[in-house]
């Protein structure tokens, strides 16, 4: 510090000795050529004066300065226009322009344009999360997304549809929402030309043609696409129903299954196919009632290569190759492999009516013979 106020003093003796003379007849101003090419004049304020000749010892050009007691911003990128108050902060906005990026990750050779992106960048591979919910205690790498995650705990839904009104807790769900209403489908399939709304439908859509299928069940072994699938599934062994339909009260594993069961309540049915007219509960039944018209059966069987236009024809075929029987009869305990009135509702008649023509059958043999020992 000692060395730094000699450096200072050494410098700007002469300017400190012209503005004090300028002080002295009673001028305010500095001469603009003196701070020209970034040069400044180093000032020293007194505690009960505040003269703009007598600030502290200042670093920033005179120019950046004087914005800063005007609230002007003087200092313009050559490139875009924009205004800036520092020189740093300027240099780091170019970057954006000159694609320049001299911040890299000795992990993985990522480049950044300012030492804060790759701090933050190194907390993915040191797995560092210092920002932690002081509701629940999950951990987060950075505020702005510490910060979205409490919107969950305070119901905010600072974002609103201007077409329709419906919020959302995250501007990317409401990104993602608008295309509902712009038919936009910026994703598509290398493989068919298929356009997607959602990168993760794509990525799921991709495995319809690769057969890729990295995720297994733990208890009986199915593989599947996505981890949600998986997840999902799971709730055949464990019996989780979490959706509950307000009318009846029955209970189900997916809540677009509750929605479809909603419907039957209400009897709607919003979506109409262009071709024939004919109308249905969900946009997904719409969607594999199309295929009937295009011929198009994007599921093929891996086992013979029968192919089929909805997923759910191609997981009962499969069974047939499997042997698979997931539908159980609980009257008898027998097993099937689908569950369709001829194969278990039917079942279920059938035992139904034998149980009660043997009841009949004993009950009758019963009568008999107590009138036989009444002779």
């Amino acid at each position: 510090l000692a060395f730094m106020k000699g450096h200072i003093h050494v410098k700007y003796v002469g300017a400190l000795s012209d503005i004090t003379s300028q002080d002295q007849e009673g001028s305010k101003h500095v001469d603009p050529e003196s701070t020209r090419n970034g040069d400044t004049l180093p000032k020293k304020r007194h505690h009960k004066n505040t003269s703009h000749s007598d600030n502290i010892y200042n670093f920033p050009t005179t120019k950046s300065h004087c914005n800063t007691q005007t609230g002007e911003k003087s200092i313009k990128c050559d490139t875009c226009g924009k205004d800036f108050k520092y020189k740093s902060k300027l240099k780091i906005h170019q970057r954006r322009h000159t694609r320049e990026r001299p911040y890299c990750c000795s992990t993985c050779g990522k480049k950044f344009t300012q030492t804060s992106s790759l701090k933050n960048h190194l907390r993915i591979h040191t797995d560092e999360k210092p920002y932690s919910c002081s509701t629940c205690g999950k951990k987060f790498r950075w505020p702005s997304i510490l910060k979205n995650h409490l919107r969950i705990h305070t119901g905010e839904k600072p974002y609103f549809c201007e077409t329709c009104a419906k919020r959302f807790t995250f501007r990317a769900d409401l990104l993602v929402h608008i295309r509902t209403h712009t038919g936009e489908k910026p994703y598509t399939c290398n493989t068919c030309g298929k356009n997607f709304r959602h990168r993760s439908v794509l990525s799921k859509h991709t495995k319809t043609h690769t057969g890729e299928k990295p995720y297994s069940c733990e208890t009986c072994g199915k593989d599947f696409k996505t981890s949600y699938e998986s997840f999902i599934h799971m709730r055949i062994h464990t019996g989780e129903k979490p959706y509950t339909c307000n009318i009846c009260g029955k209970n189900f594993r997916h809540r677009s299954v509750l929605s479809e069961h909603t419907k039957t309540h209400t009897g709607e049915k919003p979506y109409s196919c262009e071709t024939c007219g004919k109308d249905f509960k969900t946009s997904y039944e719409s969607s594999i009632h199309m295929r009937t018209h295009t011929g198009e059966k994007l599921y093929t069987c891996n086992t013979c290569g029968k192919n089929f236009s909805d997923q759910s024809d191609l997981s009962k075929h499969t069974r047939t190759h499997t042997g698979e029987k997931p539908e159980l009869c609980h009257i008898c305990g027998e097993r099937f492999s689908q569950k369709t009135y001829f194969y278990v509702e039917s079942h279920q008649l059938g035992v139904k009516l034998k149980y009660v023509i043997t009841l009949f059958a004993s009950m009758n043999k019963s009568h008999i013979e107590h009138a036989y020992l009444q002779k």
